[in-house]
Formats: structure tokens, C-alpha cells, sequence
């Protein structure tokens, strides 16, 4: 079994490692100062009191790597379309891309049952091009609910999380997300297959679609604006919006809106990723996790005023940081 991972920042590194202490015939493809550190001195994982060193097949060129039976992409979603053209050689006939990005993918609809089967949403795949280039014939979905940061180039340190999930965009388990899970798991990732793996994408996106563009706003952490009545109310709004819009595709939400913001205020004196990257002047991944959420209220002629407002204000704030990619 030939693993790639494509993009082995804090995710895809804290993936690779693990497959690769295991044994597995894993290649990681990164660039710039991590990819030369771990060239020379390897890939060092941190979990709490311990660490180790592994030193798995490591390019910038993925052509270089030949056809995969698995690639892992584990950028951020407007890094997918960066490397669309890129990734090519590593597609064979019956190569599976395991899409672990924040926000819908871009599969999405892809074997959906009902009105909106195959629809595909410009906001998370502009002009069609990952569903032309890549295939949601070969799409499995993942959610990553790890929390990883590369402190110093070819390093990668795990904060929190053990869950990988897994699912196919059709529902059920296939011989290919079985043989996928089994590695993961021999290799110390938990990784279970969803059924409906929906219904776990819209439980992550629940609470991103709201604190993250909300956080980049006020420059609040989690703990912070589940404590101020006004932005509570302005996030407990954009949820239930987006719990109107998820229940009319067949979503099914595991709590209460109150219950969500009271689990993300129990993690405390977190910054989300978002404003982590309008901080550090990197790109913002607003289309893939609220913009994808408006145009879906759009489709399911769902009134999404809070969404739409923040949306708007964020989308500005990106701008004028030059954090925003269409």
C-alpha cells in the first residue's frame, strides 16, 4: 500500500509519522524550510512527554513519487487548488484522495441522494476545477478533529485530538476506506468509517462556520466570546441559521446550539485557526467554511441574515490584511 501525504504541515506530518514509525510505504510532499529540515535531520513528533524521529521518503515534486493507491491532501482548501495540476502524477487508475480540509469539500453533493445530487458548490470549488481535475469518483471524506503545529521546521507537536474519521461520499464501507482505516489504526490513529459522514463534516463545521470569522472580527479567543452576551448571540444565531440549512439536506446535529458554544467555551483560551492565520498574514479559509454555508442557504431558499452580515465583514477585514483568496 503506497501512502502519500500532500502537504505535510502539523496534520499531514503528525499522519506521516505515525505511518511511517509503523513501517508504512508512506512519502511525504512538503516545501520550503521544514521540507530541508526534515531531509536532514528527519521528522520529529512530539505527543506530550514523548517524541520520536522517523525518516520517510520526502520531495517537493510529486512526480518523483509516481502513482499512489492513497493520497492524503492536508493543506487548506485553497491549497488543493494550487496543486491540482501538480498532483496529477501521483493519480492512477484507482489512486483515492482523502480530502482533510476545514469546511465542506468540494465533493460535497457527490452521490447525495435527492434534488441537489452532483451539484457542485462554486464557493468551495470554483469553476469545477478539483471535480474535473481530481474526481469525486475518487474522493473519501475525512474530518480531522487533531490539533498539531510545527513549533520549528521539521518538527510537528500535537496539542489535542486523536480522531481521524472516515467515510465515503456514497456511505459504507468499501474495500478501499477499509484497508485505509486498518493502516491508520495499526499505526496508532483512530480512524473509524462513518456511515454518513455528513452528519460528522456539518458537527465540525458548526462550530467553525461561527467562532472562526467572529474570533478574526473581535480578536477574541473561544473562552472570550462564549463569555460576552453580544458576540454569544450574534454566534448562536449563525448556528441555528446554518442547523435550518443542514436539517433540510438530512443533517443530523448531535446537541442544542447552546450545548455546541458551551463545548467550545470549555476549551478555553483558544484562537481559531482563523484568526491564527489573519495574525500570522496567512490565507484566511473563509469560501470553504462560511462562504460554502451562504450559498448553501442560497440553494435551500434559507434566510441566513447573521451569516450574510458577518460573511460580508470578514470577507473586507481578509482584504484589507491580504488574508483573502476567492
Amino acid at each position: 500500500m503506497k501512502i502519500c501525504i500532500y502537504g505535510a504541515g502539523a496534520i499531514g506530518g503528525y499522519v506521516g509519522a505515525m505511518l511511517a514509525r509503523e513501517g508504512a510505504d508512506v512519502s511525504l510532499i512538503a516545501r520550503g524550510a521544514h521540507l530541508a529540515a526534515m531531509k536532514k535531520n528527519g521528522l520529529r513528533l512530539e505527543v506530550g512527554d514523548d517524541s520520536f524521529t522517523v525518516h520517510p521518503t520526502l520531495t517537493d515534486d510529486p512526480a518523483e513519487l509516481g502513482p499512489q493507491d492513497y493520497v492524503l491532501l492536508t493543506m487548506k482548501a485553497h491549497g488543493v487548488r494550487a496543486v491540482a495540476d501538480a498532483m496529477q502524477p501521483l493519480l492512477g487508475p484507482d489512486t483515492a484522495v482523502v480530502t482533510a480540509q476545514n469546511g465542506l469539500p468540494w465533493w460535497y453533493f457527490y452521490g447525495h441522494e435527492g434534488e441537489y445530487e452532483n451539484r457542485q458548490l462554486d464557493s468551495c470549488d470554483p469553476g469545477g476545477e478539483l471535480w474535473d481535475k481530481i474526481g469525486p469518483e475518487r474522493a473519501i471524506g475525512s474530518v480531522v478533529w487533531q490539533a498539531a503545529e510545527v513549533p520549528e521546521p521539521g518538527v510537528v507537536k500535537l496539542g489535542y485530538g486523536e480522531r481521524l474519521s472516515l467515510g465515503e461520499p456514497r456511505g459504507g464501507k468499501s474495500d478501499r476506506i477499509t484497508a485505509l482505516s486498518q493502516a491508520l489504526i495499526s499505526a496508532g490513529v483512530k480512524a473509524p468509517i462513518r456511515p454518513n459522514l455528513r452528519n460528522e463534516i456539518w458537527a465540525k463545521l458548526w462550530g467553525n462556520l461561527s467562532f472562526n470569522p467572529v474570533s478574526a472580527l473581535v480578536c477574541a479567543t473561544l473562552e472570550d466570546m462564549a463569555n460576552d452576551d453580544g458576540t454569544r448571540a450574534v454566534i448562536s444565531q449563525m448556528m441555528s441559521e446554518a442547523q435550518t440549512i443542514g436539517e433540510k439536506l438530512g443533517v443530523r446535529f448531535p446537541m442544542t446550539v447552546e450545548k455546541r458554544i458551551e463545548t467550545a467555551r470549555a476549551v478555553g483560551h483558544h484562537k481559531t485557526s482563523m484568526l491564527q492565520d489573519l495574525e500570522g498574514g496567512r490565507t484566511m479559509e473563509i469560501e470553504p467554511i462560511l462562504g460554502s454555508v451562504a450559498e448553501l442557504g442560497r440553494m435551500t431558499e434559507t434566510p441566513t441574515p447573521a451569516i450574510d452580515i458577518v460573511y460580508n465583514l470578514v470577507v473586507m477585514r481578509a482584504r484589507q490584511a491580504g488574508c483573502y483568496a476567492a
